[in-house]
């Protein structure tokens, strides 16, 4: 086998594409896998999905379902996610793969988890930003993964799942929050609910306060703020300058107006430099198209009518390339007292 190539290239430097043709970024994707994902998850996500068929009359068998949901989860090495990328017209990805394997029966440990990636991500050079997953019960083994896949593979960022039983401030995870600061990454953290055999209370936004508190130079990702808990999130990014939200899953935000009407009124609060457009693909692909999901935010679209074509931009990559310029190695030297104080 031939050896493979060297970590890819950042792409061009945010902002530097302003003409006819920004870039676009979807800010959270995951690999469609089962080495990334464990099947007891998928096994929820099928029966979750069974349940609202049979509610609407629909005759659909457990089994059928289950199959149905393993069937798009077999994409190991990430082509037919690249694929639907390409389709839709989306530049750029972050490639984001929670740590669950303190609370379920993975595939791969976390080393070889990180290999794999590192493979995915060379073989689709320029395409993804990978956010690792961590967990603060890893203890100096995480911390020392987690700075090799930033050194050695060139990882983009920290991916946090609260719902599997820790607080996103949780002083545990300092070591990985003053990494991110020391390289330039930003940490993405799952907000809102998620797998129902989990601890909901860990998703409220608030809960990310006081890290962002203590780590003013860190930029940190409300992932789904602008779904869920939404006006928690939002409070948020508009008085930390360095917290953010992804609008992912935002076809099925439960608004009585539907999802472009809550979005529109998301992008209308004056916080659009804070706002990254996401999927969470390929969560939905029994359901819709990445092309359709994209589209919907094409100017002139109801979800953007109205917003200024400087924000819409921001939105769908600008505000995701700004975030991850940082990284790739630039190494910070300036350090930040713990009570708050640069």
């Amino acid at each position: 086998m031939a050896p493979l190539p060297p970590p890819p290239p950042p792409p061009p430097a945010p902002g530097a594409d302003v003409g006819a043709n920004p870039r676009i970024v979807d800010a959270q994707v995951q690999l469609g896998s089962q080495l990334a994902i464990p099947r007891a998850f998928l096994e929820y996500q099928a029966a979750n999905a069974h349940h609202r068929l049979a509610a609407y009359g629909h005759t659909v068998r457990p089994a059928r379902m289950l199959d149905r949901v393993l069937s798009v989860h077999q994409d190991d090495d990430g082509d037919r996610l690249v694929a639907e990328l390409d389709e839709a017209g989306v530049d750029e990805a972050f490639l984001v793969v929670p740590d669950y394997t303190h609370v379920a029966r993975c595939a791969l440990s976390a080393p070889e988890l990180a290999s794999h990636l590192d493979k995915v991500n060379r073989r689709h050079p320029g395409r993804f930003r990978v956010f690792w997953g961590v967990d603060p019960r890893a203890g100096q083994d995480g911390i020392d993964l987690f700075e090799r896949c930033v050194t050695e593979y060139g990882f983009a960022g920290l991916k946090l799942y609260p719902l599997c039983g820790y607080s996103p401030s949780d002083r545990r995870l300092y070591p990985y929050f003053e990494l991110c600061e020391q390289y330039g990454l930003p940490v993405l953290s799952h907000t809102g609910p998620g797998w129902g055999q989990l601890d909901f209370e860990y998703g409220m936004p608030l809960l990310l306060d006081e890290a962002a508190r203590d780590f003013p130079r860190v930029n940190f990702i409300l992932g789904h703020g602008g779904v869920t808990h939404v006006e928690e999130a939002t409070y948020m990014c508009a008085h930390r300058p360095n917290v953010h939200l992804d609008i992912s899953q935002f076809h099925s935000v439960l608004a009585a107006d539907g999802w472009q009407a809550h979005l529109n009124r998301l992008f209308r609060l004056g916080i659009s430099h804070k706002v990254l457009f996401g999927t969470c693909w390929p969560s939905y692909r029994l359901s819709e198209s990445l092309t359709g999901l994209v589209a919907a935010f094409a100017k002139g679209q109801p979800a953007v009518a109205g917003i200024k074509e400087a924000d819409r931009r921001m939105i769908m990559g600008g505000n995701s390339l700004r975030l991850v310029s940082a990284g790739r190695g630039e190494v910070k030297t300036t350090t930040t007292d713990r009570g708050g104080r640069a």
